[in-house]
């Protein structure tokens, strides 16, 4: 909503805006450009114009949705999946992504997964078994392999640790 309200205030023809992304409708002068850059910025929001920067950001956004928001993940290798959604060559994409980035598509991949399953552990709803097939991992033990290579910890010494610091509200 606040970028729509902006792009109104400074009466600038748009059409459709999504996550990351503005239509930008007609013409738009440089001084416009950048009254809405410095605006934006004070909402803590970045005008990009960079072509590669803003197709990185894309990427972050579908895999984001991809492990986060997707009640289950695709089935089909993520790099399909990437591919597909962006419309683009994965090869392209993924050295893009590790130059500027500097790390991998997987290594991304990897750590929002592992932050997911920190969250899933944390929520106490689902055992390792289901959270391990949730998330797509061919075995408990490579899920559990990958957490403790990610956080130095094992999955249940996390949960462990996140229940130890949880008071419950009967001992207050």
């Amino acid at each position: 909503m606040l970028v729509k309200e902006e792009l109104k205030n400074l009466e600038i023809q748009f059409g459709n805006v999504q996550l990351g992304a503005v239509e930008i409708l007609g013409g738009l002068t440089t001084e416009k450009r950048e009254k809405l850059k410095h605006n934006l910025k004070l909402s803590g929001l970045e005008l990009m114009d960079d072509k590669r920067a803003m197709l990185i950001e894309k990427i972050k956004i579908v895999i984001t949705e991809m492990v986060h928001y997707n009640d289950d993940l695709p089935k089909i290798n993520y790099s399909d999946y990437i591919s597909q959604v962006m419309n683009y060559d994965y090869t392209y994409l993924a050295n893009i992504f590790s130059e500027v980035q500097g790390v991998t598509i997987e290594h991304y991949i990897i750590a929002h997964k592992i932050e997911k399953v920190k969250e899933l552990l944390l929520y106490d709803e689902l055992n390792l078994s289901e959270i391990s097939y949730k998330m797509n991992y061919s075995s408990v033990s490579h899920l559990s392999a990958q957490f403790k290579k990610v956080t130095g910890l094992t999955p249940t010494f996390f949960k462990n640790l996140a229940n130890k610091k949880r008071n419950p509200l009967d001992d207050v």
